[in-house]
């Protein structure tokens, strides 16, 4: 499996607390390897199977999918290993992935070495929720930015931790429906779409190996949810497996997606993921495919809204 070092930064400057969390604390180094053991773990975690992952692809050798490492910005924790994440804030109940942005610069290659960087992007309130941005830069052995990720992660402001945060019947009320639709009647192209059926192996291959609010139905619970709450990065690789199909290298090096997570996706859910180009524009030589993303349940409700888009030429 991959390897990790840190070699986080003093937490304080002259007007911060030693545990706050503030726009520009930094949380460290870590240093990896993509092995192939790393990328099995992923392809299987996500049932991803792109040939080009273990064979060849348009860049010589196996590349790494784009998210191999989508779950980086969780890996920097408080010890012991299994802790939360040093960057979350102390009220955990019914905290929530609210959004999520990825850009991919540059194709990293199995057996790469890797380092990221994490730090605090930004913060704001919204709705009664409090949001931390953490922000994971990603570089190749030579030190070029490979990739770059930010995750707004919600909390709750009020401290009563009782009662159930969000159910089942908030995602099917017809206004909350109605919110999300996507207007489809000026697209160019529809892409091939992809179906993905949550299963709870699925769950602990993501979320593991510790239990969680991801992989564990107690404690779900016990965060005030009633069962199983899917890991937010997982939806995000479900869409970059269909850009990676749909555009290969062009979409490993180049892709750019920002979406929201606007439901919750429970254990047992059946998904299909959709995109739709909306336009092409130049850049510079190339050109670049501007897309509307989603992923929605068979009943239609979506579940991650936003856009993407990759060089096609």
């Amino acid at each position: 499996m991959s390897q990790t070092t840190s070699d986080q930064r003093p937490a304080t400057t002259p007007t911060t607390r030693p545990d706050e969390i503030y726009v520009g604390r930094d949380f460290g180094r870590h240093d990896k390897v993509i092995t192939p053991e790393l990328v099995e773990h992923y392809c299987g975690a996500v049932d991803d199977r792109n040939a080009i992952y273990t064979g060849a692809s348009p860049f010589g050798g196996p590349v790494a999918p784009g998210l191999v490492l989508h779950s980086e910005v969780y890996e920097y924790r408080t010890p012991p290993k299994g802790g939360v994440p040093s960057w979350y804030l102390p009220n955990l109940y019914g905290n929530l992935h609210a959004r999520q942005e990825w850009e991919l610069y540059r194709a990293v290659m199995v057996a790469d070495a890797i380092s990221t960087r994490s730090f605090i992007a930004d913060r704001y309130v919204k709705r009664g929720r409090d949001y931390v941005v953490n922000e994971i830069l990603y570089f190749d052995a030579e030190g070029a930015v490979a990739a770059r990720g930010r995750t707004h992660q919600s909390f709750l402001r009020e401290t009563d931790n009782s009662g159930i945060v969000v159910d089942e019947k908030r995602e099917k009320e017809p206004e909350r429906k109605q919110k999300f639709q996507v207007d489809i009647s000026t697209a160019l192209e529809e892409i091939p779409s992809l179906e993905k059926q949550i299963s709870l192996d699925m769950c602990w291959k993501f979320s593991g190996p510790n239990k969680n609010y991801h992989n564990d139905k107690e404690a779900a619970q016990a965060w005030g949810f009633p069962d199983i709450v899917v890991q937010g990065m997982m939806s995000t690789c479900f869409l970059n497996e269909m850009l990676t199909d749909r555009y290969g290298a062009g979409w490993l090096a180049g892709g750019k997606m920002d979406v929201r997570l606007v439901n919750i996706v429970w254990q047992s859910d059946r998904l299909t993921c959709r995109g739709f180009v909306r336009e092409i524009e130049p850049e510079g030589p190339r050109r670049r495919a501007h897309l509307d993303v989603w992923v929605e349940k068979e009943d239609g409700t979506k579940v991650t809204v936003g856009t993407a888009s990759a060089v096609v030429d």
